[in-house]
């Protein structure tokens, strides 16, 4: 089985001065952490490649050259058998199923970012989206926010949209 813990626009520093406590625990405790981008500093970057088991992360449109000379674009890994594609944008809502379905056909899970909004849907073609939202600029929702899932035997398992308020650095924008 494998722990995952998945992220994105952490905006560090800008939005978020530091990474919150919760999510530096969840970090110990994963055995891939996934991260789809708007890092913003390398330093969360070093901090997670240094303190993570393993670490998969792709650039965002908030990073600079720094990030995307050390970052791809899109991320491909397989992990116990799942087949996982990190990007940081998806294009608006609406029809982000279908659209992809098209666009990563050799996938199960789909992990993005950009909006800040959780989202956690399933496409025609079986592909499981996940958008984790940010522990570190709610951005109009309630609560910041990130999330865990596991896998074991061949399939995502335990997805968990976790929830913190206020951090230090809370924009609440």
């Amino acid at each position: 089985m494998s722990r995952l813990l998945i992220i994105s626009d952490t905006h560090v520093p800008g939005r978020g001065r530091v990474l919150p406590a919760a999510v530096l625990d969840a970090v110990d405790d994963a055995d891939v952490v996934i991260h789809a981008g708007d890092w913003v500093g390398v330093e969360v970057l070093d901090q997670l490649g240094t303190r993570a088991a393993r670490l998969v992360g792709v650039y965002g449109n908030n990073d600079g050259p720094q990030l995307r000379a050390r970052l791809p674009e899109v991320a491909r890994v397989e992990i116990g058998g799942v087949r996982l594609a990190v990007v940081h944008e998806t294009g608006q809502a609406g029809g982000r199923e279908r659209r992809m379905d098209r666009l990563y056909p050799a996938t199960d899970v789909l992990v993005f970012g950009h909006s800040h909004i959780p989202w956690d849907t399933t496409s025609p073609a079986g592909m499981r989206l996940l958008n984790p939202g940010s522990p570190t600029d709610r951005r109009r929702q309630p609560t910041h926010t990130w999330m865990t899932a596991s896998i074991d035997h061949g399939a995502l398992r335990d997805v968990t949209l976790h929830h913190l308020e206020g951090p230090p650095g809370d924009s609440g924008r």
